[in-house]
């Protein structure tokens, strides 16, 4: 499948993580989004469920092993060019995870990972939809 103009949309995953009272963030290395921090995850290969796909996902770019709690929401990533055309398009899934294993560092296509507090988020400039869904995570986690 295309990623960048593609015939279709992709379907991708995202983990919303929440280690003592913070988010685990993860800044893209590779558009879309490219440098700006957004949810660790990517998308769901052939043959996988969406729980496998998150849980790799995470675990190449994080180094920590997840187990899923819950869906939290299904969302639409539409970016188009500057002539109007579909450049990205993904159906996206957000999870709510738990830790369960395994030393936080960078990897895959993230340049950086981090774990931040609900008070510095405005400091790492996230989509809407991104701390829309980081906040719902807050309210079910608890």
């Amino acid at each position: 499948m295309l990623r960048s103009y593609p015939t279709q949309p992709g379907c991708g995953v995202g983990a919303v993580v929440i280690e003592n009272g913070k988010v685990l963030l993860a800044r893209r290395g590779q558009p879309p989004l490219q440098w700006c921090w957004t949810l660790p995850g990517g998308m769901v290969e052939l043959g996988e469920t969406l729980e496998y796909a998150l849980r790799r996902e995470v675990l190449e770019e994080t180094g920590w092993t997840v187990r899923v709690r819950r869906q939290l929401k299904l969302c639409d990533f539409i970016e188009e060019d500057d002539n109007g055309r579909v450049r990205y398009h993904y159906v996206l899934a957000d999870f709510l995870c738990d830790r369960l294993e395994g030393e936080l560092h960078p990897g895959s296509d993230v340049t950086d990972v981090r774990l931040v507090s609900p008070q510095e988020l405005d400091d790492y400039k996230l989509t809407a939809k991104t701390l829309e869904v980081i906040k719902e995570a807050f309210e079910k986690s608890r």
